[in-house]
């Protein structure tokens, strides 16, 4: 029976967290790994293992004792998932799904392979290479692998950026015109049954590269928003997919779809689903990889959520008092990480908002964002 299966998550953040509750909710035993014994889902596991998800040692000592094994971020060591997959092991996703999306390079060639839309770019391995592909500029610089949250990803307008450039392998993508930037996630079982959620609208911090709030509806067309789940559940498909995965793509001023990212975990884009959907990108992740059905992916309510970024020189006060008010704006659902605070940007939390009409979710979204923004106030 699924409920006696051992269920192992690698990484402990956030997302290790939520991902952690929804399991306990329904059953499971669970255990995770980190290599921080503060993170934030350790407060919630009685069975949490001090290690590090990259390390080959720590996964394998780890993973030896669990049936079945997932992540929450991809920067994993698959070499010890391989090994552990050959012993019996259950692991979702596999190895080579991990290996062929966590570096952006592979990630690229992959897509471009199964004639999947996406932005023009070649892979540079150092300033000189890039130099040497000027003709490409201006462009998107991002890290073959490390990147996340904004980190790892920098705008290169004109050969005199190329000094402060990443002095790595890179992909390097030609500027687009973007009107809309979208994420579908999809998710897919061990008998390859897909369920796909709704669109989701996202806008970013632009000094920061990072997701400030999303929308969902997203307000696209029909036909829009069929093209964009079309092609999620395409990828899912040609990349045999067993758990969740996360599509972010631009919606071009020509109205063209092209893929940007993926991400084969629970995803930043999701959070809604918690409040919003049927069903959670957390529990559906459990239910792929267990042998559970798939849950349904129906939108209950339109909602916004809005991230919780530490503020430069927010004070615990100022953001005592920022939650406060936060919590007093009605149909809003907080959730606090837990985390250590002290770096500028840091995701320290988020809020979903659920209303009636997609227009009262939005003016709350924004009475946030000014909370957020005047914390010391």
């Amino acid at each position: 029976m699924f409920t006696d299966l051992k269920v192992g998550i690698l990484g402990g953040g956030q997302l290790g967290a939520m991902l952690l509750r929804h399991a306990i909710d329904l059953g499971l035993n669970v255990k995770i790994m980190d290599k921080d014994d503060s993170a934030p889902a350790a407060r919630y596991s009685a069975f949490f293992q001090p290690g590090s998800p990259a390390s080959f040692d720590d996964v394998l000592a780890f993973g030896k004792n669990v049936d079945v094994l997932t992540i929450e971020m991809e920067n994993v060591n698959t070499d010890a998932l391989k090994q552990l997959e050959k012993s019996g092991v259950k692991v979702y996703p596999s190895p080579n799904i991990i290996e062929t999306i966590k570096d952006k390079s592979i990630q690229k060639q992959f897509l471009q392979s199964n004639n999947i839309p996406v932005v023009p770019g070649i892979t540079v391995f150092n300033k000189e290479d890039l130099r040497a592909h000027a003709d490409m500029l201006p462009g998107c610089l991002k890290k073959c692998n490390g990147g996340y949250d904004g980190y790892g990803v920098m705008m290169i307008e004109s050969e005199k950026d190329i000094d402060q450039a990443f002095d790595e392998p890179s992909v390097l993508e030609k500027k687009v015109d973007i009107k809309h930037e979208i994420a579908v996630i999809v998710s897919r079982d061990i008998y390859g049954t897909v369920e796909c959620y709704d669109p989701v609208m996202m806008v970013f911090d632009k000094v920061r590269n990072i997701l400030e709030y999303q929308l969902c509806p997203a307000g696209l067309s029909h036909d829009k928003s069929m093209e964009c789940i079309s092609l999620a559940i395409k990828i899912a498909e040609a990349l045999k997919l067993v758990g969740i995965l996360a599509v972010e793509m631009f919606i071009t001023a020509e109205d063209t779809v092209l893929v940007n990212e993926l991400a084969p975990r629970p995803h930043n884009s999701g959070h809604h689903t918690i409040e919003a959907c049927t069903t959670s990108q957390y529990e559906q992740l459990i239910r792929a990889i267990v042998g559970m059905p798939l849950g349904a992916t129906s939108l209950i309510m339109p909602n916004a959520m809005v991230n919780i970024l530490e503020p430069a020189g927010a004070t615990k006060q100022g953001m005592e008092n920022a939650l406060h008010k936060i919590l007093s704006l009605e149909n809003a659902h907080l959730h606090w990480y837990g985390k250590e605070s002290g770096r500028a940007g840091r995701k320290m939390g988020h809020v979903t908002i659920t209303e009636n009409t997609m227009e009262l979710a939005m003016s709350k979204a924004i009475k946030i964002r000014q909370i957020l923004k005047n914390i010391n106030e």
